[in-house]
């Protein structure tokens, strides 16, 4: 398993994935860092108040991650879909497990080599985000590694979805799914806000099944919650009350602990299904 995740890991290099990677990391760091540095040197120009630059500081960031949410899922989807679907399709998984190696370990190591990649990525592009936002303003979020750690948790999952359907699942439609599985699980979310802001238990219920369904939309409150400083929750829960809930971008607590080991067992659920899957699939 552990040759596997290496070759795979080795694989994403040869085939330029993480040079591709590295290089829109670099080309999104300098537009946010372009636009903070505008941002905020015309705020102070305007002798806007430290205390509001600090809040709209905050909140660029969430957009920020709120999007590269988005580029994390389709990089998920892209790695992830091919991890086993290719080597299925071109008909290299004949080859490979012609030799004395399991099912189980190759699609095992392929998911261990996409998860180093696209976790590293994750990680490195936030915490690169967060550094430029603090050097350039002066101000950084409250939780900086929370939040990345959660933003990493999203990426995996997906990573780990897209993997499991490949193994069943034409690639194209593996990464299709799981890319719009990850949009509809976001906009359940601000249905579940919403209602739960207006009073509407039905709706909430449904909204917050399908959190534990794909965990995706859960850990991107972790998210929020990293970033959000105190004052702006402070703010919104005084002046809107229970109408905040409605704000996507808007979290007052991290996702429960039983939710976080939820995901954790999620993703081994995920897997163990796809090995089970695999193991018995007619190739």
């Amino acid at each position: 398993m552990i040759l596997i995740a290496r070759l795979t890991v080795q694989e994403l290099v040869r085939r330029r994935v993480v040079w591709v990677l590295a290089a829109l990391t670099i080309v999104s760091v300098l537009l946010v860092a372009f636009g903070l540095s505008r941002l905020v040197e015309l705020a102070r120009e305007d002798g806007v108040p430290e205390l509001q630059i600090r809040v709209g500081v905050s909140q660029v960031l969430i957009m920020i991650a709120f999007m590269f949410s988005f580029v994390l899922a389709m990089t998920a989807a892209f790695v992830g879909a091919p991890a086993v679907g290719g080597d299925l399709e071109s008909g290299v998984a004949l080859a490979i497990l012609a030799r004395p190696l399991r099912r189980a370990d190759l699609l095992l190591g392929r998911w261990l080599g996409s998860a180093v990649v696209v976790v590293l990525y994750a990680a490195a592009s936030g915490l690169l985000a967060i550094a430029v936002a603090v050097v350039i303003s002066g101000f950084g979020p409250p939780q900086p590694l929370v939040a990345v750690a959660f933003l990493a948790g999203e990426a995996l999952v997906l990573l780990t979805l897209t993997l499991a359907l490949g193994s069943v699942l034409p690639t194209i439609a593996a990464g299709a799914i799981a890319v719009v599985g990850f949009g509809l699980g976001w906009m359940a979310g601000v249905l579940g806000g919403v209602a739960s802001a207006l009073g509407v238990d039905a709706l909430r219920s449904v909204a917050e099944f399908s959190r534990w369904v794909l965990p995706t939309d859960g850990l991107w409150r972790g998210v929020i919650y990293g970033l959000e400083p105190p004052l702006v929750v402070m703010i919104a829960a005084g002046e809107a009350g229970d109408l905040a809930e409605a704000n996507p971008f808007y979290a007052t607590e991290p996702p429960p602990l039983v939710f976080i080991v939820w995901s954790v067992l999620w993703v081994a659920l995920v897997l163990g299904a796809a090995t089970w899957w695999f193991e018995r699939r007619d190739l």
